[in-house]
């Protein structure tokens, strides 16, 4: 069995590649670093929210990694989770991290992250264990790991929640984070994943569909559109590269987006400022006909996908079945390594 870390890093700092973390019959991987942009308005929103609930999002995952780093327990030598080497940092006790032959991230072990609810496509589609769709998104498989996600949080969603408030964040996060791991698992069959990346590409591919559907009340847009997307084509490029669940990352972006064009409109101009028109002057729609428009595409696109998505995913098609090129969206064969589920 083997498995994959995916996670994403934001503020404008690119960190460097790692190799895959193995040990003698589970692998691992992880992803993608981005970076935010932004377009100045040509007004500014009624409302500015105070952003609470991102900071939870970070206190929660950091919670959850603490729990996992004492169920590992790694120094118990009586303990059902092999060691091979020494734990790492031992004066943290039952704290104290993998051998990092096993782990280089700093975390517990694979076994562990599956016993709390690591994505598994046996465990959900066997065993009808459907809630390791959500529960992947909350474990990390190390230090490192985590904080290269919960910054990216930080960078991203602290700003969107602000302009766009908590429920509707919130919604994005949570759904682009189960999105990304309903395409994971119709690909990825004997890797187990951990990681919240599928949630924070679906918070960047938000940014995107936002950028679109509000296209005209933006001033730099056509700066900022180049620099989001430069940012979305490098963070899914380096998804290519072999023990990265890139699957997850493009299934939390493509959720995202869709959730962005329906969450994210803002009204028009005219509309916000219609009380110091005179009484004769008046919209008649809060949005414009575009904004409509993609609304109802993007709704209908999202229930469609996701319900085709789960139809596939409980009656156990594999998804390179019915897309043979879609390997290389995850992995492409080198001179240096070659791809396969091992």
């Amino acid at each position: 069995m083997s498995g994959s870390y995916r996670d994403l890093e934001a503020g404008g700092a690119n960190k460097n590649n790692m190799a895959p973390i193995r040990n003698s019959n589970r692998n691992y991987y992880y992803a993608a670093p981005t970076t935010s942009t932004t377009a100045s308005h040509l007004y500014h929103s009624e409302t500015t929210w105070t952003s609470w609930l991102v900071p939870i999002f970070v206190l929660a995952n950091s919670l959850v990694f603490i729990v996992a780093m004492y169920i590992n327990d790694c120094p118990n030598k009586n303990s059902a989770i092999p060691v091979r080497g020494h734990c790492v940092a031992r004066f943290l006790g039952r704290f104290s991290f993998q051998p990092l032959s096993e782990n280089p991230l700093f975390g517990p072990s694979s076994i562990t992250l599956t016993k709390m609810g690591a994505l598994q496509w046996d465990s959900v589609v066997n065993h009808h264990q459907g809630w390791r769709l959500i529960t992947c998104i909350w474990l990390h498989a190390g230090v490192i790991h985590l904080a290269a996600n919960m910054l990216s949080l930080v960078f991203i969603g602290i700003r969107l929640e602000q302009q766009f408030g908590f429920v509707r964040i919130g919604i994005i996060y949570l759904l682009s984070g189960f999105g990304g791991s309903v395409l994971s698992s119709l690909f990825i069959r004997n890797n187990i994943s951990v990681g919240a990346s599928g949630a924070l590409f679906g918070l960047l591919g938000a940014m995107l569909s936002e950028l679109i559907t509000n296209w005209t009340i933006y001033t730099n847009k056509a700066a900022a559109l180049v620099s989001l997307l430069v940012i979305i084509v490098i963070n899914l490029a380096i998804g290519i590269l072999p023990h990265v669940d890139n699957f997850a990352h493009i299934g939390g972006f493509l959720t995202g987006f869709l959730l962005g064009f329906i969450f994210l409109p803002r009204p028009q101009y005219g509309w916000l400022e219609q009380q110091r028109l005179p009484s004769g002057v008046r919209f008649k729609s809060k949005y414009k006909a575009y904004q409509y428009a993609l609304w109802l595409i993007s709704l209908v696109l999202l229930i469609v996908g996701l319900l085709i998505a789960l139809v596939m995913l409980f009656r156990g098609d594999n998804g390179y079945d019915h897309c043979h090129w879609c390997h290389y969206l995850t992995c492409v064969p080198t001179s240096k390594w070659k791809c396969n589920d091992s």
